[in-house]
């Protein structure tokens, strides 16, 4: 069965850091795309950020480019989420997804993953 397990949300202030971490398993995927999404209350779930199997594609929702950093672990089962300069737009649940394969430009549609986590809150504060 495959899981993927969000950690790192917490509370932050305007203009500070988080790091959420997704780790991926249970799956038998030679190759899988990472994505995160998020959703604040009262909106719909948006794409954040998403990475292929190699690391080498990568893209992010123009609200957080040059902000937030999407990576591989080394394993390549964990995908971090390097989040700094927060705004209180960016409170949101946010959520990793999963797919097998390599999606390239369809990695930022949400419709594109098959399993996700359960979510991690983030709470930026003024």
């Amino acid at each position: 069965q495959v899981q993927l397990v969000e950690s790192g949300g917490g509370l932050v202030q305007v203009g500070g850091s988080l790091r959420l971490s997704c780790a991926t398993s249970g799956h038998t995927f030679t190759t899988y795309t990472v994505g995160w999404f998020r959703q604040a209350p009262g909106k719909e779930r948006e794409f954040v950020a998403a990475i292929g199997w190699s690391g080498g594609m990568t893209y992010y929702a123009d609200s957080v480019k040059g902000r937030f950093t999407v990576s591989r672990g080394n394993g390549k089962n964990t995908v971090a989420l390097r989040m700094s300069s927060l705004k209180p737009e960016d409170t949101a649940v946010y959520y990793c997804a999963a797919d097998r394969g390599e999606k390239a430009v369809r990695m930022v549609v949400a419709d594109e993953y098959d399993y996700w986590g359960q979510g991690t809150q983030v709470t930026v504060s003024t």
